[in-house]
């Protein structure tokens, strides 16, 4: 079996939503916190740098968090500008551009922050420069910390003719250097690994069914429409890259299972999809690198390969390498998406992207499987 495998290198961004059901149902975590499995506490320990109680904390309060963001989200309305966790996730910072909303912000236990532009003003600036193509840049993403959208090039000349091509309002728009050049990693891909054709290796999502037919989700990058996979085996039933990286695969006569892998093989349950807030912990799992955890920096990031720009990904600080692709980012207990690339690696530190699962669920009409 040949060893080439399969991670894209990009920045990503996106979220998840469904619990049991299908993907166009969402099922919001109870308001008693989850007792979080013993993989997942060890991981977050060792890459978070935090105690067992502050992990225990830390879950908890961003379980918490979610609950309030999705109920604030709705309640505001239009004036609705994101919301973020602070760097030890003990407050909740709300954002809207009403400012007689503090107070219905107060009484959910968040901070309200008063701003200058709602979450649809800044995500319709990101969509015209998804629209302009990305020249030089290699990044541009909505941060709702800093109110703007973020662009991110090799040099600010880069990124001043990318943000001018695309003629968006500047002052919504902060630029920044950086040295991050997302490369897919194609030639080693990578919970548990799975093999494409003559030997690529990529990494199990999800586990997910479609009707009677038990299936997972991965990255698209890893396999086209029609490509026959081995370990579980299966064929490609839809598959989008660039502009997504999302794909699907039935596996008939294997058995799917509401597991990803943790921290020492450790099974670690999925029992939905709700999407977590920004600042939140997130983990992910991949068969190169196995289970690494960071938190979530933002959503709705586009990143450009050199096959094309990627939009609707998440970006987050756990590190992963070759071999990770297709892998999954989970959340406590909710998944969250699959690994599509990034830069960095396990040794020095990176940055990660992944394509949320929701969306993958509602393009094909899956279901996740939970437990």
């Amino acid at each position: 079996m040949s060893s080439k495998t399969v991670l894209v290198s990009t920045t990503v961004a996106a979220l998840c939503l469904a619990g049991l059901a299908t993907a166009a149902q969402a099922d919001p975590p109870s308001a008693a916190p989850e007792q979080a499995p013993p993989a997942m506490v060890d991981a977050m320990e060792r890459d978070l740098g935090l105690t067992e109680q502050q992990v225990h904390t830390r879950l908890a309060n961003e379980q918490r968090a979610a609950a309030a963001e999705a109920k604030l989200s709705t309640q505001l309305g239009a004036s609705y500008a994101g919301a973020w966790l602070n760097a030890d996730a003990s407050k909740l910072n709300v954002a809207t551009t009403d400012r007689t909303a503090t107070a219905s912000i107060e009484a959910q236990g968040a901070q309200p922050v008063v701003v200058s532009r709602t979450l649809a003003q800044l995500n319709a600036v990101k969509d015209q420069l998804d629209r302009a193509g990305s020249g030089r840049a290699s990044l541009w993403y909505v941060d709702v910390s800093t109110n703007t959208v973020i662009v991110a090039a090799p040099s600010r000349r880069a990124a001043d003719a990318f943000v001018t091509r695309a003629g968006v309002d500047r002052s919504a728009v902060q630029i920044t250097t950086s040295a991050e050049s997302p490369q897919p990693f194609i030639n080693i891909v990578g919970g548990a690994a799975y093999y494409i054709g003559s030997g690529t290796r990529c990494s199990i999502g999800f586990s997910v069914t479609r009707g009677a037919t038990p299936g997972f989700v991965t990255a698209g990058h890893c396999g086209r429409t029609g490509a026959r996979t081995t370990q579980p085996t299966g064929t490609f039933q839809g598959s989008s890259f660039p502009g997504n990286d999302y794909a699907w695969v039935a596996a008939p006569g294997n058995t799917v299972r509401p597991w990803v892998r943790g921290s020492g093989g450790q099974n670690v349950i999925v029992r939905g999809s709700t999407q977590a807030s920004v600042g939140s912990s997130i983990c992910r799992s991949g068969s190169t690198t196995g289970w690494r955890c960071g938190t979530i920096q933002q959503h709705n990031a586009s990143v450009r390969y050199p096959e094309g720009t990627i939009t609707g990904l998440t970006r987050t600080s756990a590190c992963a390498q070759p071999g990770d692709s297709g892998g999954s980012f989970i959340s406590g207990s909710q998944a969250q998406g699959v690994t599509s690339g990034g830069s960095g690696n396990c040794t020095s530190g990176g940055t990660t992207y992944h394509q949320p699962v929701n969306e993958i669920l509602q393009t094909y009409g899956l279901t996740l499987v939970t437990g």
